[in-house]
């Protein structure tokens, strides 16, 4: 049944953060132990412990997943594929004849890191109505594996019920799941490719402000101020995305970023900065890359939100993290309690770092009070780093 399905019980539990461990002992309320030593994976909350061997539903190589390399992947689903590979390489020694973690690729890792948080996969089975007694057993997994073989392969006849459930299937993703994840993609080749027929439309077409970054801010009017830029972490671990940003920015209230997904580029805050301009506050565009950037809109970066992952600044002005930071404030925003990655600590006061109160899910607003308090520390430290930048009422630095 769904209610014992493995990969379902793993991803409620992350979704509700509810209690899930490993163990020695087919009782739900054992003690946790470690991974090379577990034999069964226990949801107190649920009173089931599944077998850490246990195959699933997650197919890669027409070959199923056990729930070890589930869990494994989702403990270290920040790490690169490099230090993925040789916790795995560890974890597998201490393991010995006890058993294996199977390696996901870096495609696969992102794929099944985004289905636990609630995308959708293309390597997972999807359970068929009333036939998924069985799916989270050794016998339905297998046959999953040799269905999806049959039907990749081009070979055998394929069982109906699951041709049924593969023609009603639909591909979801979004620009984050597909071009982004743990690192970015180069599509610099495009960018080229593209450039002669955006320069042949930019001459042809009357010039207009439209929803681009880049676009927005060069029609603008002689004379007027420029708005200021702030670049986001398109990390899928960032805390603070472009679908929860504003309410954190413009109203001083965190909520996680996946509890409404957003197809925006790019979005606008305003806030007052009296040291700045008295009368009229400020815009600032907030994106999530330079991708569209031209030379100049460097002078108008503020402040540069990071998760400590060094991949985000490859496409950079300045892709080293010491060079950047001497041009353009950074913020880190972590959990409460939690201590800042050690590339943070090593950037030093260039980088402001905070920390918010962890979710605990909606009706919690009181204990939130302390979002505003933060919102506050970033402002503040973006004013002051803008005033000493050079920006003024009427215009922004020339160069930072």
């Amino acid at each position: 049944m769904a209610d014992s399905d493995p990969l379902i019980l793993l991803r409620e539990a992350i979704k509700t953060q509810a209690p899930y461990h490993p163990t020695a002992s087919s009782d739900p309320a054992s003690p946790r132990v470690e991974l090379a030593q577990a034999t069964h994976l226990a949801f107190p909350t649920r009173g089931i412990a599944l077998p850490i061997a246990t195959p699933t539903r997650f197919i890669s190589n027409d070959k199923p997943f056990d729930l070890r390399s589930i869990y494994f992947a989702w403990l270290n689903r920040d790490q690169l594929i490099p230090q993925y590979n040789a916790e795995a390489t560890a974890l597998n020694e201490s393991l010995g004849d006890k058993g294996k973690v199977q390696n996901l690729g870096y495609i696969e890792k992102l794929d099944l890191i985004t289905w636990l948080e609630g995308a959708e996969s293309e390597y997972i089975i999807p359970l068929a109505g009333g036939e998924a007694a069985a799916a989270g057993g050794e016998a339905a997994a297998a046959k999953a594996g040799a269905a999806a073989s049959t039907a990749r392969a081009g070979k055998g006849t394929l069982d109906p019920r699951l041709a049924s459930v593969y023609n009603g299937e639909r591909k979801m993703g979004d620009r984050n799941t597909v071009l982004r994840g743990i690192k970015p993609t180069d599509f610099s080749h495009v960018r080229k490719l593209a450039a002669p027929f955006l320069t042949k439309k930019s001459q042809s077409a009357p010039t207009s402000t439209t929803a681009n970054p880049t676009t927005s801010v060069s029609s603008k009017v002689s004379g007027r101020r420029p708005d200021p830029i702030i670049l986001l972490s398109p990390s899928a671990s960032a805390l603070l995305r472009l679908n929860n940003i504003r309410s954190f920015l413009q109203d001083g209230r965190f909520t996680p970023a996946d509890t409404a997904a957003s197809t925006a580029s790019m979005l606008h805050v305003q806030r007052s900065m009296p040291s700045i301009d008295p009368n009229r506050p400020l815009r600032f565009i907030l994106v999530e890359g330079p991708e569209q950037f031209k030379p100049e809109y460097w002078n108008r970066v503020v402040a540069v939100f990071t998760t400590g992952q060094t991949w985000q600044f490859k496409n950079y002005k300045w892709s080293s993290p010491n060079e950047l930071f001497k041009h353009v404030l950074g913020v880190y925003v972590g959990w409460r309690g939690d201590a800042p990655p050690d590339n943070v600590k090593d950037w030093g006061h260039r980088v402001v770092s905070t920390a918010v109160d962890r979710w605990r899910g909606d009706g919690h607003d009181a204990s939130r009070f302390r979002d505003k308090e933060i919102t506050e520390q970033i402002w503040k430290a973006i004013e002051v780093s803008m005033v000493h930048k050079g920006w003024r009422k009427d215009a922004a630095p020339s160069s930072i």
